[in-house]
């Protein structure tokens, strides 16, 4: 007696219900339902699912199965399928994006709880998978219009994906082609400058090197010409080609910015540390400075600066302005 199919272990190509084997037959094709994932030949299925709806043959399943049900597995591994199907199933109701919600601790929250759903529909026994199923089916009769506004998005989204490929495709091939007519067309100057040239120098009017320099202008300026030609006609491809065709407009999406070049590291974090009240100098003039400072050994150690003297000065002197302790202590009472 066949034994029920153990999706986690499948067997052999060998169909479990009319034991016919691919070593035998090489086009032997078998197909899953997954409403049971039990594996049979498609020969099986045409005799007993033509007709109609029938219960599986494997024993001790018993489940109704329709001959449209059927498919190929992709996964060798029919556990692996039956989770893959599941979770195709999930994320058709559970289609939000990141986009509809207002903090990443509630999209994360909403994809735990999508985890936990498919955790409990794939590995659940009895009364927590139909808790499962019945929670998803409620959910999907409840938020049906939101589901299948959130799916045509899906879509639009991806089809302008497409179009926009196209359209650089496209882009790209016209630049490819005017590059190559540039170069042909650059090509046909200078054959044309070196037959002039010839002409020029055959007939004996002129210098031979001013002849020659004249051509090379010519053909400078007449390419610097086509250049600029062919990249203002690129700016306004680049303009018109990426339009979101008959003003179509997704919902939801955010708007994507040109990243901010980086700034080089501040290690003040933007504090301004420029004296605003007054410019230090270089040096200064000052008949104490000039006798107790400069000419004191102390402060001509190695790596002291006059600089850091004056500044700290100059800091000390400025600091306590406008800072009145009476008004202070004034509204402190």
């Amino acid at each position: 007696m066949p034994k029920p199919l153990d999706i986690s272990n499948p067997s052999d190509d060998i169909c479990p219900i009319c034991k016919s084997n691919r070593y035998l037959n090489r086009d032997l094709e078998f197909l899953i339902n997954p409403e049971c994932y039990h594996k049979m030949c498609s020969t099986c299925v045409d005799r007993i699912f033509t007709s109609g709806p029938a219960p599986c043959p494997v024993l001790h399943c018993g489940r109704t199965l329709r001959k449209k049900g059927f498919k190929s597995a992709f996964f060798e591994d029919l556990g692996i399928e039956r989770e893959c199907d599941i979770r195709r199933r999930v994320n058709e109701v559970f289609n939000r994006s990141e986009d509809d919600f207002e903090t990443l601790l509630d999209y994360n929250n909403y994809l735990e709880e999508t985890e936990c759903m498919v955790f409990d529909l794939v590995n659940g026994k009895g009364k927590v998978k139909q808790e499962a199923e019945e929670k998803l089916r409620r959910f999907r009769e409840a938020n049906r219009g939101a589901i299948e506004e959130n799916k045509n998005a899906r879509l639009r989204e991806v089809e302008m994906g497409k179009r926009k490929e196209l359209e650089d495709k496209e882009m790209a091939k016209q630049r490819r082609l005017a590059a190559m007519r540039e170069e042909a067309e650059e090509k046909a100057d200078v054959e044309k400058s070196r037959k002039q040239v010839l002409d020029q120098l055959a007939t004996g009017k002129g210098n031979a090197a001013d002849i020659t320099q004249q051509a090379h202008k010519i053909i400078l300026k007449k390419t610097s010409a086509r250049r600029t030609l062919g990249e203002r006609d690129a700016a306004v491809s680049a303009g018109t080609g990426s339009a979101d065709g008959e003003g179509l407009t997704i919902r939801g999406l955010k708007k994507k910015v040109a990243p901010v070049a980086e700034k080089p590291y501040d290690p003040f974090g933007g504090v301004i540390l420029t004296p605003t009240r007054y410019v230090l100098r270089d040096d200064y003039e000052n008949q104490w400075v000039d006798k107790s400072v400069k000419r004191d050994p102390k402060h001509m150690a190695g790596g002291y600066s006059l600089h850091e003297y004056y500044g700290r000065a100059m800091h000390d002197a400025f600091s306590g302005l406008e800072i009145f302790i009476e008004d202070e202590m004034r509204d402190r009472v």
